[in-house]
């Protein structure tokens, strides 16, 4: 079969090879890949940003259709609809997986940088990470699942929203505007999504469509001052951070209210930054970092999008055979995409 493989360490070294079909080992399945999108990981592998272990298939936000089990797998059947978690490899048995981190667990190889993902017309998951997908969801919408249920953990569960909230997400990139969706869907008062003036062309105009509150050029709006004037000059009580971008990170302190939440989503590249320390001290104010999924996230999420409460296909810019992934990945890094969805 064709599978997109970083074939060693270094910038690029990103190839369409024919390699074998995967076979479930027991407790495993092998899915149908239907669809796949591309995720900022994939693009940090390619440029040796981001640990992995080649040569290894890339992708691992999914969906697609059991075509076959592994000995021993139960309660699942040949043909039926899945996304699934991924945490392969988690051990199960340190410290953090017993306490259910098996997403953060140091022995956890994800499909795509650790094992082989979906980049591929066929992968092999533990069926114990699967998740059922609706059939009223599409293929392509399953694929989002994934990043959502990132968003869903760091913002509902992680941040938290609460009822009433003023909530403000730094980046509407695709991470920055499920964000900005799921604090709607759970309860936020109002939703400002703040973006640079080289979004203004394609990510800002998709956060419209979806139905933010209020859509923020910096270049030609304080951030600061029109959450300041929407809060009666007390701040956001929760604050998003989803750019990785150094300045946003230290804008996140002026935005929030004293006692407020920074939830932190988004990855600088870099070892270290300035930050203002100080600031964030006398805001008294909570800053969680966090990473990959809960198992809780994922139904969720599949709730949330199968009942329309957030809107993931409006992020899909690019529909395209695999064979024709080097044009989406350049026009994913170059902001000429938001989402990108291969079909292998």
């Amino acid at each position: 079969m064709l599978a997109l493989v970083k074939t060693a360490k270094g910038v690029g070294n990103i190839e369409l090879r024919d390699v074998p079909e995967p076979s479930p080992q027991p407790g495993w399945v092998k899915i149908e890949v239907k669809a796949a999108a591309i995720c900022g990981t994939d693009i940090h592998i390619k440029h040796d940003e981001f640990p992995y272990w080649p040569p290894v298939t890339l992708g691992h936000e999914f969906s697609g259709v059991i075509a076959e089990l592994g000995e021993g797998v139960e309660d699942w059947q040949v043909g039926d609809r899945v996304v699934a978690e991924p945490h392969t490899l988690a051990c199960g048995k340190c410290w953090l997986c017993r306490q259910g981190y098996i997403q953060v667990c140091p022995h956890k190889r994800s499909p795509g940088w650790g094992i082989d993902g979906a980049f591929a017309k066929y992968l092999v998951m533990p069926a114990k990470l699967l998740h059922r997908l609706p059939d009223s969801v599409s293929f392509d919408a399953g694929a989002l699942v994934e990043p959502t249920a990132n968003t869903v953990h760091d913002v509902l569960e992680r941040g938290p929203v609460e009822p009433q909230d003023f909530v403000v997400v730094l980046g509407p990139g695709p991470i920055g505007l499920l964000a900005a969706q799921v604090a709607q869907a759970g309860g936020a008062r109002e939703v400002m999504i703040v973006g640079a003036p080289g979004d203004a062309e394609m990510r800002l105009p998709v956060a419209e469509k979806v139905g933010i509150d209020h859509v923020v050029n910096l270049g030609e709006t304080d951030p600061v001052e029109l959450c300041l004037e929407l809060t009666d000059g007390r701040g956001a009580d929760l604050v998003v951070e989803a750019s990785g971008a150094e300045p946003a990170i230290n804008q996140a302190v002026a935005l929030v209210r004293k006692k407020g939440r920074i939830t932190v989503i988004g990855m600088t590249g870099k070892d270290d930054i300035r930050f203002t320390w100080d600031a964030a001290i006398f805001k008294a104010c909570d800053i969680r970092f966090n990473l990959s999924t809960s198992y809780t996230s994922w139904d969720r999420t599949i709730s949330l999008i199968e009942k329309r409460r957030i809107d993931v296909e409006a992020l899909i810019t690019h529909r395209e055979p695999l064979e024709r992934w080097e044009q989406v990945f350049d026009d994913v890094e170059n902001l000429r995409a938001l989402k990108g969805v291969l079909i292998p």
